[in-house]
């Protein structure tokens, strides 16, 4: 009798909680490591792990339909857009439905997450030192908990206080911010609702956003729906014909981002991961925050803008996006450099077939659907139940996937991993059930006594 496979699920957040029920469902022996004392990860506000960057006035930017997982839906009265305490709950809830907790070890850091010495499977070393064995590792730590500053470093010194987006709570925590000049460096959608928080007439004094590029920032709602609902246009259309009509619909109902004070986009619509922000242009175009070009020197409290400009400010808040990290492996064994980590399906590695990664991307569109099918698939590629293409083909097949994605996208570290949700489930898809045919063949094969040497296997 075949022993059961150990699988090891690293964190316990939205993608970690889609992982360990899909080994569950495939009867394989799940541990799920998580260094906080509950699941949800990014959306337990001040979570324990001290890896949150919920700030309090949280609200998802992606609908509920658009975010919820498949095979548990939102409740029907959740609002369109969520607060951070309500997708925590929803979490925390998809994990008592299908048994999770008791398959979860809270408080517990792994340390190290080395190869076996056979080289098939993996050793864990916990932070109570305890070592633990696997024959697979599903990495679900998520890329949105190590900030990465400005870089290159701005010159010059500052004599204000500085923080990252992922430590900012509100205007008083962790910095007293109210009845402050603010500079918020950045344009993605935290800047976006920081700028917007502290932009209130009563809470900063003057609130500045920079950036070194513009962004096309759109709504949330468009047509009387949530935007990303909006299937107006046929999937059919070309995709040079569907980015024209969009920035057409985009200029006659939101304007150019210029005319609010922002930089002018230099790319296409669809050539960057979308802003999301239903205020920001009401404040910038109400005076309460200022937009601004790029920092480009620190002196005192003297900030000197590319455009010549220089603004005294007496706080900086950079929301300058994430680093993807895994503490757990040694550099020599697997980084990502520059936030670029080629895997094939955004799941598998090109060298190994015992190690996984759930939501190691930046999709258009929200993460949980595309961590519960990744999960799903995983689940079978461990049972056998789904096997991989050959080597060569899934070398191949990754080089071109992302060759196609930096053609697609702005050259930038937010964009080494990006992808279209719909786009990318159907591929998904179609390659789950040509896996299950290869799984079904290659059994077939054995059966008849002709299967030839498998690839290290989990």
């Amino acid at each position: 009798m075949t022993a059961q496979r150990r699988v090891a699920v690293i964190g316990a957040g939205a993608c970690g909680i889609a992982a360990t029920k899909a080994l569950l469902d495939e009867k394989l022996a799940v541990s799920c490591f998580e260094m906080g004392d509950r699941v949800g990860g990014n959306w337990v506000f001040k979570n324990k792990n001290g890896q949150s960057s919920a700030y309090r006035s949280l609200h998802i930017n992606t609908s509920r339909e658009r975010m919820q997982f498949r095979d548990f839906p939102m409740p029907a009265d959740y609002p369109d857009y969520p607060r951070h305490d309500l997708i925590a709950r929803y979490f925390d809830s998809y994990a008592e439905a299908f048994g999770l907790h008791r398959h979860i070890r809270f408080e517990t850091r792994v340390e190290r997450a080395e190869p076996r010495a056979d080289g098939s499977g993996f050793r864990l070393t916990l932070g109570s030192g305890e070592v633990e064995e696997f024959d697979a590792l599903v990495v679900a730590n998520g890329h949105h908990w190590d900030p990465a500053w400005p870089d290159p470093a701005i010159p010059g010194e500052f004599s204000g206080r500085e923080l990252h987006s992922h430590s900012y709570i509100d205007p008083d925590e962790p910095e007293a911010l109210r009845g402050k000049r603010v500079l918020i460096v950045g344009m993605g959608n935290s800047a976006m609702d920081i700028a917007c928080e502290l932009g209130h007439p009563g809470v900063a004094e003057r609130v500045f956003l920079s950036a070194r590029r513009g962004a096309w920032v759109l709504p949330k709602y468009a047509f009387g729906k949530p935007i990303d609902q909006n299937q107006i246009m046929s999937p059919l259309l070309p995709a040079i014909v569907k980015r024209t009509l969009a920035e057409a619909w985009y200029r006659f109902a939101v304007g150019r981002p210029e005319d609010f004070g922002l930089p002018k986009p230099e790319h296409r619509l669809d050539q960057a991961h979308p802003t999301i922000s239903a205020d920001i242009l009401t404040r910038l175009g109400s005076g309460d925050v200022t937009g601004k070009p790029a920092l480009v020197k620190r002196d005192g409290k003297q900030i000197h803008f590319s455009d010549g400009s220089v603004e005294t400010v007496d706080a900086i808040v950079y929301a300058t996006g994430y680093r993807v990290s895994f503490p757990f492996f040694a550099p020599e064994f697997l980084s990502a450099k520059d936030n670029d980590l080629p895997l094939f399906l955004r799941i598998f590695p090109g060298d190994r077939q015992d190690l996984f990664f759930i939501g190691l991307a930046q999709p258009v569109g929200a993460v949980m659907p595309l961590a519960e099918a990744q999960a799903k698939l995983v689940a079978e590629a461990v049972s056998g139940r789904y096997e991989l293409p050959s080597a060569p083909e899934r070398k191949a097949r990754t080089l071109e996937q992302h060759r196609a994605m930096q053609k697609k996208y702005v050259p930038s570290r937010r964009h080494t991993m990006q992808l279209d949700v719909d786009e990318y489930m159907s591929e998904l898809a179609r390659e789950t059930e040509a896996g299950r045919r290869r799984a079904r063949h290659r059994a077939a094969r054995s059966d008849l006594g002709t299967s030839s040497a498998p690839e290290r296997r989990a």
